[in-house]
């Protein structure tokens, strides 16, 4: 197996014209120098001519057996070699890693954020049917209580109509103190139980950021 040679310089795609310039070249003993036979042989089957190879062949060959140089390098084309691709340090690639799972980490909470709003994070009266259902409750309640204390008064004071009266005030008034306190208790029960999920959230996010 011959030896490779890596052409050099401005390179040129070899044709016949320069084939047949390097043949005789090569196989003249009018060539000057043993240095410039040795490279028409070198390249003489090669597909990439070096330019300087070309021209320093072309001045040491006698000027009876080289051909007009415009007419030799006529139509040629040149050999261009794509530069090579810079490669990333490790702390770059680490760091565009990182930009990544930002990037993909930030493309799921959009995709699930509307899902965790509904699931976790909606308010306790979030929806009209609740506060429907929640002014009713207290209409109720309300109402009850006025009776209760309309009745009962009215036992204990015959039927004297102020006295029930008042009495049902004070049943309202009851009923609607109870209520709010009801209110306050299930409040408060409420947003302990969503701060207790959402601690374990905060963690996992503070836990995916440091890594």
């Amino acid at each position: 197996m011959g030896e490779v040679f890596q052409p050099y310089g401005l390179v040129l795609r070899s044709n016949s014209a320069i084939q047949k310039f390097l043949e005789v070249a090569a196989f003249s003993s009018s060539t000057g120098s043993s240095e410039i036979l040795l490279s028409a042989k070198r390249y003489l089957s090669s597909d990439e001519v070096p330019y300087t190879v070309i021209r320093d062949i072309w001045f040491q060959m006698e000027p009876s057996q080289r051909p007009q140089f415009s007419s030799l390098l006529g139509g040629v084309t040149f050999v261009l070699e794509s530069p090579k691709p810079r490669e990333k340090s490790k702390e770059l690639k680490e760091r565009l890693q990182r930009l990544q799972e930002m990037a993909d980490r930030k493309a799921y909470d959009a995709l699930v954020r509307d899902v965790t709003l509904k699931e976790e994070d909606k308010e306790y009266f979030s929806s009209y049917k609740d506060q429907l259902g929640f002014g009713l409750h207290v209409i109720a309640v309300m109402f009850t209580g006025y009776l209760v204390g309309y009745m009962a008064f009215r036992a204990l004071f015959g039927h004297d109509s102020v006295m029930s009266v008042a009495g049902g005030i004070l049943g309202l008034v009851s009923g609607m103190l109870l209520e709010t306190i009801l209110f306050i208790v299930r409040s408060s029960a409420y947003e302990m139980s969503s701060t207790s999920r959402a601690r374990p959230r905060k963690k996992s996010k503070t836990r995916q950021v440091s890594m």
